[in-house]
């Protein structure tokens, strides 16, 4: 009978899904890099196998993330059944990073091949989010 995989363990296998996907990383070519089939890639980003402390290393080389990375973002219902010296902080809201806008944005971003067109593109996207918001006629 298979076990229920632990959450912490689901968390950490889809913040590898997540990373991996935004390099356009396949499991495959991710499994080379560290010895590993895609088989178990895929068992590692479902949650079903733990991941231990040296492949949690390797994997943020590969995936050029600090280790924390894998953590952060960590639903409060997965934190809370950990308590111990953690400090306080804000939940987990609806994070940008996980929607597949976000995705689709920095793949096409990345598809840019001329680096001049590409800065030019990242100057103008800040320069309108720093814009102020226009106010709202009154009715």
């Amino acid at each position: 009978m298979a076990s229920t995989p632990n959450p912490v363990d689901v968390h950490v296998g889809s913040r590898i899904r997540l990373r991996r996907t935004l390099l356009g990383m396949s499991q495959e070519k991710l499994g080379d890099a560290i010895g590993l089939t895609f088989q178990q890639v895929q068992k590692y980003e479902r949650g079903t196998n733990r991941i231990g402390s040296s492949r949690l290393y390797q994997l943020g080389k590969v995936l050029n993330v600090p280790i924390a990375f894998f953590f952060d973002d960590m639903p409060e219902n997965v934190e809370s059944r950990f308590e111990g010296m953690n400090e306080a902080h804000e939940p987990f809201e609806d994070d940008p990073l996980h929607k597949r806008e976000t995705l689709e944005l920095v793949r096409a971003y990345y598809r840019i091949s001329d680096g001049n067109a590409r800065k030019r593109l990242f100057e103008l996207i800040k320069a309108l989010a720093d814009r102020p918001k226009p106010e709202r006629p009154k009715k």
